[in-house]
């Protein structure tokens, strides 16, 4: 092989590899639970792929001369739950991502 030139067996099998953790790595994901919560009155739970799987509110913020502030408790929550999912993806797949073909080429 000359300088300069890549083996193509070398970089599909690279290229599987990478599928591979890739698909372990989403699956792991899948299957991981994050939680959020807003002011400690509600608390969101969801999966590192973005699900919502469940949602608890402490029965002291029911008040139903007030419910604007439950709903914007419960957005809060959910939105802290989704911002540490996506943390945790980033975490995961950001190597992985980051790594791409770039090495196998040069």
């Amino acid at each position: 092989m000359q300088p300069g030139q890549f083996d193509m067996q070398a970089l599909l099998q690279q290229a599987q590899n990478m599928q591979q953790q890739m698909a372990t790595a989403q699956e792991e994901l899948a299957n991981t639970e994050v939680t959020g919560n807003a002011s400690n009155l509600v608390t969101a739970t969801v999966t590192g792929g973005g699900e919502l799987v469940s949602l608890t509110i402490d029965p002291k913020i029911v008040d139903p001369e007030d419910v604007e502030t439950l709903q914007d408790l419960v957005i809060a929550a959910i939105k802290d739950a989704n911002q540490k999912a996506q943390q945790l993806v980033e975490q995961k797949l950001g190597p992985l991502a980051q790594g791409g073909l770039g090495g196998l080429l040069g």
